[in-house]
């Protein structure tokens, strides 16, 4: 609902409905909350198709929507792991920041302010990262360098900046991961022994640069993110369509790929996307569709799985072969497996544990995830990498300071009453 305010959510962990759209056009709202509507339709009957559309059609169909995309782009010139400063790019920062920060004071009252993306926290676990022995010489960098396990917390999310049900959220989900105990000097001081690893369910960025992000912020402080895609001026229509090819009504948290979207280094000169893949092939059944499933049934069927067994994520990396079709200022595109096959590199290992203690779910809280916070290894790279360094710090500052809570380091010792 923008910074105009009715109806304030107080809870990351329970589901609210949507604010409404505030464009200030009738005409446009009412657009808006129609597809809304139909998305959220769609969504009751999407696990009846989905799984054949998966099969026969989403991959042919992304390599086409990438082809297009590419014919627009022209090609820099740039080396492997070479960035390019954008134009005006510091602007369009502190756009998506005062978009941001508007738009929470909005939805938010200090005491229980929440975070601008992967906004409602399904669960915060424990986790335990094993990087693999034997890697190839070229993957051995960072915390690649040699097999050791390090303690993790995994927190696994649904979108933002709304709470709303889980059948409402679109069908995308988040998974970020904090390494501890991690040796050596850090890009950001504020945490000294981490590693983060952030992940989302589509392939693919929402934006493929900064200026579109910022262009998307604007809308979404309307609360109607559709008409970034969607509009006469400046349209993203291909990057909608690639999205949409990915996300889908989610059956767990535990049974989707997660990828980082943008790149990193690995090591140096060298430029890598990783991604985390579920080794339980099997699919948890969505209760009463396509009648109105639980709010909250992702989290439920956390608890269940892992009141069962242990979950098991493989940790892959993707090594950028071709600078201009594996590009690193521009998100959007999809990078061939043709050219560079995803490569099994460490193993996560979540434990049976009991998560959704009231104080583990506020723990989650506590915490703040950034790409940033890594070892100079895994730089991040791009121009998104180089706004999310800012936007992050500066948002998950105001979070913290509206909740009057310090900024906290993980040490995997943590225990909850």
């Amino acid at each position: 609902m923008g910074s105009g305010g009715a109806g304030r959510m107080d809870d990351s962990n329970v589901s609210k409905p949507q604010a409404p759209p505030n464009t200030g056009s009738a005409w446009l709202d009412f657009v808006s909350r129609s597809i809304t509507s139909l998305v959220h339709l769609e969504s009751r009957f999407d696990p009846f198709v989905r799984p054949v559309f998966d099969a026969v059609v989403r991959d042919h169909a992304a390599n086409f929507v990438t082809g297009l995309i590419n014919r627009r782009r022209v090609d820099e010139g740039l080396k492997i792991a070479e960035e390019r400063i954008q134009p005006d790019e510091e602007e369009f920062v502190e756009s998506v920041i005062t978009s941001f920060k508007a738009q929470l004071k909005g939805l938010w009252k200090p005491g229980g302010f929440q975070r601008g993306g992967n906004t409602k926290t399904h669960g915060i676990v424990r986790g335990e990262f094993t990087v693999h022995d034997g890697l190839p010489l070229e993957l051995r960098h960072g915390v690649f360098a040699e097999p050791r396990t390090f303690k993790a917390w995994v927190r696994l999310a649904g979108p933002g900046p709304y709470v709303t049900p889980d059948i409402e959220d679109v069908g995308f989900m988040s998974m970020s991961i904090k390494l501890m105990g991690v040796p050596g000097p850090k890009l950001m001081e504020e945490e000294k022994f981490t590693q983060d690893f952030t992940g989302v369910s589509p392939p693919t960025f929402v934006t493929p640069d900064i200026m579109a992000n910022a262009q998307l912020q604007q809308e979404s402080l309307k609360n109607a993110q559709i008409f970034y895609f969607i509009n006469r001026r400046r349209s993203h229509v291909l990057d909608l369509i690639m999205q949409g090819l990915f996300i889908k009504t989610q059956s767990s948290p535990f049974e989707a790929p997660y990828f980082s979207c943008v790149p990193y280094l690995l090591g140096e000169w060298q430029a890598m996307q990783y991604s985390m893949w579920p080794k339980w092939t099997k699919r948890t059944p969505i209760p009463r569709l396509p009648l109105r499933p639980p709010d909250d049934y992702l989290r439920n069927a956390m608890v269940a799985k892992l009141a069962r067994e242990d979950v098991e994520v493989d940790f892959k990396v993707q090594l950028q072969r071709d600078s201009h079709r594996m590009p690193i200022e521009n998100n959007g595109v999809l990078w061939p497996e043709r050219l560079s096959p995803r490569v099994s590199v460490a193993t996560l290992r979540i434990p049976r544990q009991i998560f959704n203690s009231q104080a583990q779910m506020e723990f989650a809280k506590k915490l703040s995830y950034n790409p940033w916070h890594c070892v100079p290894e895994h730089r991040p790279l791009g121009n998104q990498s180089r706004g999310r360094k800012r936007i992050y710090d500066e948002l998950s500052r105001l979070r913290h300071s509206m909740n009057a809570v310090e900024l906290y380091e993980p040490t995997g010792d943590e225990t909850f009453d």
